[in-house]
C-alpha cells in the first residue's frame, strides 16, 4: 500500500486524493477540504455537544492534508496519519506555517506510535474504503478506541455498497486485475488495466478496498468499548458512522439518517 500511495502521490497527489476533480491547485484543494469540515463535520461534532477547543485530534489518512488545516484551526493540536511518505511530503511543505500539527507515517495496520486514550477526537474520510480486507479496517475501527480518550468521539466512514454498482463486465475485468495484485503479481496486474484502457494506479485492492456491513461496523465499534451516536449512509459508499468511547456516563441514543 505504501508503495502504491507514494507513486501514486508522485503522479497527482491532488487527484489520488479527491478524485471527482482533475484541475486541483493549493487554494482550490485546501478549500475543498474546509468546505468538507463544514459540512461534514462541524454539523455532527454541534449535534452531539463536542467542542474542538483546547482537544487534541487524530486524522487517519491525511494524505497531502486536504483537511488537516481546517481541523489545526479549530483543535489544540492534530495528530496527521498516512501510510505515504510521499504524499506526507507534500502535506508538510504546504502547511510549512502551521504549527500544531504532528504528522506521522502510518504503517497501514494500525495505530502504532499513538498512545493509548491520548486523543479526544479521531476522524477518518475516504481512506478505510481503500483498505484491502475487512480485517484491517475491523483492527483500525478498534484501534480508534484505544486511542481515544475516556468518552472521546470518533467519526469515520466506509464504503457500505452491499451490492457492486457496476454492470457484470466491469465487475469481471476489476475482479481479474484486482486477484492479480492479491496474489503479489502488481506489475501484471498494472500491465492488464493499462492494456484494457485503466488507470493503472488505481489497479489493486489498496484502491478499490473493501465494503464493510453496517452490523460489522456496528459489532467492532461495541466489541471495542464503544456507543454509536449516528449513522448515516448506509448501504451507500458513504457510510458514516459517529460513536463514542464508553464513559460513566450515559450516551445518546443512536440516529440513524
Amino acid at each position: 500500500m505504501r508503495q502504491e500511495w507514494d507513486a501514486r502521490a508522485r503522479k497527482d497527489a491532488f487527484f489520488y486524493i479527491a478524485s471527482w476533480r482533475t484541475d486541483w491547485n493549493v487554494a482550490d484543494f485546501l478549500e475543498s477540504g474546509r468546505k468538507d469540515y463544514e459540512g461534514l463535520v462541524s454539523a455532527v461534532l454541534d449535534r452531539i455537544g463536542f467542542s474542538a477547543a483546547g482537544k487534541t485530534m487524530l486524522e487517519l489518512g491525511c494524505g497531502a492534508g486536504r483537511m488537516t488545516q481546517a481541523f489545526a484551526a479549530r483543535f489544540e493540536r492534530v495528530i496527521a496519519l498516512d501510510v505515504s511518505g510521499e504524499m506526507l511530503d507534500r502535506a508538510r511543505k504546504i502547511a510549512q506555517s502551521v504549527e500544531n500539527v504532528e504528522w506521522i507515517q502510518a504503517n497501514g495496520l494500525d495505530l502504532e506510535g499513538v498512545d493509548s486514550n491520548s486523543v479526544d477526537f479521531v476522524f477518518s474520510y475516504l481512506v478505510l474504503q481503500h483498505l484491502p480486507d475487512e480485517k484491517t479496517v475491523s483492527v483500525y475501527i478498534r484501534e480508534f478506541f484505544r486511542v481515544l480518550k475516556e468518552s472521546g468521539i470518533c467519526l469515520f466512514q466506509v464504503n457500505g455498497m452491499s451490492k457492486p454498482t457496476m454492470n457484470w463486465k466491469g465487475q469481471l475485468t476489476w475482479k481479474v486485475i484486482d486477484s492479480l495484485w492479491m496474489i503479489h503479481l502488481t506489475s501484471v496486474s498494472r500491465a492488464l488495466a493499462r492494456l484494457l484502457g485503466f488507470d493503472s494506479d488505481m489497479a489493486g485492492k489498496s484502491w478499490h478496498g473493501t465494503a464493510m456491513t453496517t452490523r460489522s461496523v456496528i459489532q467492532d465499534v461495541e466489541a471495542a468499548g464503544g456507543t454509536i451516536l449516528e449513522l448515516s449512509g448506509e448501504d451507500t459508499p458513504m457510510a458514516w458512522y459517529c460513536a463514542r468511547k464508553a464513559s460513566r456516563h450515559p450516551s445518546k441514543t443512536l440516529v440513524r439518517g
